[in-house]
């Protein structure tokens, strides 16, 4: 007998569950269909070709590939090396993000797309990482990106996103950070390694792991002097409100027009006028987020403190994403909300309202032939209302329709006995308060649930 089980890093999600999920769900779509972003959906594999090299060293190595199905066995002892041998294997791969596959999606219907494009997409992805808290090999992202436009107010329209899903969910202390990636490239053109800004930004972005003398190991080892090393960690070192760190790094990069770039940039995002933000974005230079394709702005969303979670939404500009495919010139930037690293900050925080718990929320108890045909009647009077209403399965003694009720989780019973019947009149139990009111068939439609 094979005992059940599932792979290490996915999870089953019962009703309740799903539930929960399904009001993050759809508490970010609403936002992203009221911000003017349109679905999409792309295929759950890849072209292998279509992700490797896209998400750096790190990333790459996480990607779940897919073993070619077919006779390849003859094919494999025919094979000249091991690359021919890997392609002889595996073509393809588990989507490990939804950037890379809206990428190719734009470059594939470029003469159809009005630009600017933008898309929100909501789909399961895959990564090969170790799980933990937090952390697992198969979970869902919810992205909205723009493709087509260089102006900063996609920026400044995504941070109120953020802004607005998480006010709307009730998440409080939450942080909103950014950086830009041309900040850290003149910090790599600071100590004269701009060859290396890769491994540079690999680096920085594990400070939170493993600490500063973890990363100065780091760098250490791919090759950087311990003076390279000094400005980089006094650049890290940068502390203040967001205008003071802006004025340091104005003194820093004096010399440099990509970190004057950069600042311009962060300063408009920050500082616009266009509009006011419940929580404030705060300008965090030792974000780095290690994706390759990043070029401008960089943000992350950190949990709160009081949650160890770390990261619940990411992303930033990628000006030349689509040129890794042909096509030059189209600009994009877009985020990221991680739904099941933000269902389990919800959970712990209790922050999930009742209505978003609730399925079933009248249950008709059967009493008998009589009574199931009355009830079915009125069952489906609040069906067409829009009130989630079913009928007990069976005639079976009260007590165990009442404890299905409770189990379940369904706040109201409606009971037809005789005298109910004989009256024309409905019996409505509040299983909260215990309260019970004896009412019209004829209220039935009216009955505040």
């Amino acid at each position: 007998m094979i005992k059940p089980g599932i792979p290490k890093g996915t999870r089953d999600f019962g009703p309740v569950v799903v539930r929960k999920r399904n009001y993050i769900f759809q508490t970010i779509r609403d936002t992203f269909e009221v911000f003017g972003f349109q679905p999409l959906e792309t295929p759950a594999m890849e072209n292998l070709s279509t992700l490797m090299g896209k998400y750096g060293e790190e990333g790459d190595k996480l990607i779940f590939k897919i073993l070619n199905n077919g006779e390849i066995y003859e094919q494999a002892q025919q094979a000249k090396d091991s690359r021919e041998l890997a392609a002889l294997l595996t073509e393809k791969a588990l989507r490990y993000d939804l950037t890379i596959p809206f990428a190719r999606y734009v470059v594939m219907n470029q003469h159809e797309l009005a630009l600017p494009f933008k898309r929100y997409q909501m789909q399961p992805v895959w990564r090969g990482d170790r799980p933990a808290k937090g952390r697992y090999r198969e979970f869902y992202q919810c992205d909205a990106d723009v493709v087509g436009s260089n102006s900063l107010l996609n920026e400044v329209e995504l941070l109120l996103i953020y802004d607005s899903v998480f006010t709307k969910l009730g998440l409080q202390g939450y942080e909103l950070r950014v950086n830009n990636r041309k900040i850290l490239a003149a910090l790599a053109e600071l100590v004269g390694k701009t060859d290396m800004l890769t491994d540079i930004t690999i680096s920085i972005d594990k400070l939170d792991k493993i600490g500063m003398d973890g990363v100065k190991g780091e760098l250490r080892e791919r090759g950087l002097t311990t003076e390279d090393i000094t400005i980089i960690e006094n650049f890290l070192g940068i502390t203040g409100d967001n205008q003071s760190v802006l004025a340091q790094l104005r003194t820093l990069f004096a010399a440099s027009e990509t970190g004057k770039k950069g600042i311009e940039e962060l300063d408009f995002v920050l500082h616009s006028g266009y509009t006011t933000f419940n929580t404030t974005p705060i300008l965090d230079l030792t974000l780095a987020r290690g994706l390759n394709y990043y070029t401008g702005l960089i943000v992350e969303v950190k949990a709160p403190a009081t949650v160890k979670m770390g990261s619940i939404g990411g992303g930033g500009r990628y000006d030349n994403l689509t040129g890794t495919f042909g096509l030059e010139g189209i600009s994009g930037v877009g985020i990221s909300f991680g739904v099941d690293r933000i269902y389990d900050v919800l959970e712990e925080l209790k922050l999930f309202p009742e209505t978003a718990q609730q399925s079933t929320k009248v249950l008709f108890l059967n009493l008998g032939e009589d009574s199931a045909r009355a009830a079915f009647s009125y069952m489906m009077q609040l069906r067409q209302k829009g009130i989630a209403a079913e009928l007990f399965h069976e005639n079976a003694k009260m007590d165990k329709q009442m404890k299905y009720a409770d189990k379940r989780g369904i706040p109201y019973v409606i009971i037809l006995g005789e005298s109910e019947l004989q009256e024309n009149m409905l019996s409505v139990k509040n299983l909260t308060n215990r309260q019970q009111d004896k009412i019209s068939g004829a209220e039935l439609q009216n009955y505040s649930f």
